[in-house]
């Protein structure tokens, strides 16, 4: 699935930016279609299953995690209804799952693949249950070090021969740019060398999404929201559908662009006879006088001797009248 990509992954995260409003969700499934994303991805949380009513609250919700997520998380019946609907506009489901219950209820509704959060990547006991459901993975690796995320990639590979994925990640909301830390992803696709490699972004621009792209990452995952304006958990890590249609365009241009050949190009060569230089006269020159700094120069247009032959013809003579701002033809060279 990763390795035949041909194009870059592109994930419109949905978070929990519905409120819990299967509407909503259907209207971010549409937007996210008509911006071009890959896939459309979702989060199934069963808040008693993954966590402990008192959570410390985070910085960038109103309320507790808990009490948030039972008032607007969606169950695995909704989220069946998602996927289907998402099949019906033409863009793929994908959903994350924060329990091994979640994990069950998804892999029941016949998803194709998880994708699993930066908190959940070193919890070894919930990996492990979702890799024998043997479906491909998606990791964030954010709150990690490089021991760690070894220690993770030798664990999966032990324990899973399905594909997977890694996403570079830094779990700030949204973070500093001094943080993302970019040029990790030419690491991470050298010390992983039989997997993909990408990019979860959670700064609220498209910026650091488009440069993870020229550095090999094959994978985007962006945070989306129906109104930016509007308070939610993901607000401000989160962009608006008219920026992940322009992230979109600009991914798939950027692509075209990412060759390694060097070469003149067909569309070049037009260009070639008038902005390269030529060897020309800058006086008259007699029959039989040397050719010398004095008497030539490199001018435009490249219909002559080539300018690099410069070094080449000087001390050479002449072999008839040159007026000055002549082409010098190596007809012309004795």
């Amino acid at each position: 699935m990763f390795k035949k990509l041909k194009k870059t992954m592109i994930i419109a995260e949905a978070c929990e930016n519905h409120f819990g409003n299967i509407n909503n969700a259907k209207k971010m499934i549409v937007l996210s279609k008509h911006s071009g994303a890959d896939y459309v991805k979702f989060q199934h949380h069963i808040p008693d299953e993954e966590m402990l009513k008192k959570v410390p609250k985070s910085k960038n919700f109103k309320t507790h995690l808990y009490n948030f997520l039972k008032k607007n998380s969606l169950n695995i019946n909704e989220h069946e209804t998602l996927k289907k609907y998402s099949k019906k506009i033409g863009i793929k489901y994908l959903c994350t799952p924060f329990c091994l219950k979640a994990a069950h209820e998804l892999n029941e509704i016949g998803v194709d693949m998880f994708k699993i959060g930066s908190g959940e990547f070193t919890d070894v006991p919930f990996i492990h249950g979702v890799l024998k459901l043997k479906k491909p993975v998606i990791f964030s690796t954010g709150m990690t070090n490089p021991a760690e995320m070894m220690k993770m990639y030798k664990f999966i590979k032990k324990n899973s021969k399905n594909e997977f994925a890694f996403l570079n990640c830094t779990s700030e909301y949204p973070p500093k740019y001094e943080d993302l830390n970019l040029y990790y992803i030419k690491k991470m696709i050298s010390n992983f060398k039989n997997i993909v490699i990408g990019h979860s972004d959670h700064t609220n621009d498209i910026y650091s999404s488009l440069a993870a792209v020229t550095l090999g990452a094959k994978i985007i995952e962006k945070h989306v929201n129906l109104d930016n304006l509007n308070y939610g958990p993901d607000r401000d890590v989160s962009i608006n559908f008219h920026q992940l249609k322009e992230m979109v365009s600009a991914v798939r241009l950027i692509e075209k662009s990412l060759g390694s050949n060097k070469k003149i190009y067909k569309n070049e060569m037009p260009i070639v006879k008038w902005a390269r230089r030529s060897i020309v006269s800058i006086k008259d020159i007699n029959k039989g006088e040397k050719l010398t700094p004095k008497n030539i120069f490199s001018k435009r247009p490249s219909l002559g001797i080539p300018s690099y032959k410069y070094f080449d013809i000087l001390g050479k003579k002449i072999n008839k009248n040159i007026q000055k701002n002549t082409l010098i033809k190596m007809k012309d060279i004795s």
